[in-house]
């Protein structure tokens, strides 16, 4: 299977035996293949009641949820990664969102970088997307953003425990 771009950069960001949870994932296409290449145990939230019939369909646990309200039911650090990929631009709490994330997960990557640092986040590595691939970019230096499609970042809570995957494309945020 192949994956988009950005969701292949995640991947490879995903230790294997992770417990990951993919807040808007879609179709499950990431959540399958990390399953299949990373041995993780994979969990997936969702809003499309379609997108959850195809998860089931792949095998793959995925609730119908709004990540906006319903992921403050989930406990504090119950995944080692938790991937937002293209969603946080759709949320309506973008900041209460990414606080949920902090707590659940020890692990997060994500697209924007002001909130994070508000929030209490440190970047620990930064990719810039584009039709040729990834590349490795300051998270703090704005001239990558002006030639990338979009961008995946690494991050933890600065000082604390960590957490995981989020992406997004440009002009999303």
């Amino acid at each position: 299977m192949t994956l988009r771009p950005d969701l292949a950069a995640i991947a490879e960001m995903i230790e294997p035996n992770s417990r990951v949870l993919d807040v808007g994932c879609g179709d499950g296409a990431l959540l399958e293949h990390l399953k299949q290449t990373r041995n993780v145990d994979g969990r997936g939230i969702e809003l499309s009641q379609q997108n959850v019939n195809q998860c089931v369909a792949r095998g793959l646990s995925v609730l119908q949820g709004d990540a906006d309200t319903d992921l403050a039911d989930y406990p504090s650090q119950a995944f080692d990664v938790v991937i937002l990929s293209q969603t946080i631009q759709a949320t309506r709490a973008p900041a209460k969102v990414l606080e949920d994330l902090l707590r659940i997960g020890r692990r997060t990557i994500r697209d924007f970088t002001g909130m994070a640092n508000q929030s209490g986040a440190q970047i620990e590595k930064a990719l810039a997307l584009s039709a040729n691939g990834t590349r490795p970019i300051r998270a703090d230096s704005l001239g990558p953003n002006l030639m990338a499609e979009g961008a995946i970042f690494l991050m933890n809570r600065r000082g604390g425990a960590a957490w995981g995957p989020i992406a997004g494309r440009a002009g999303s945020s």
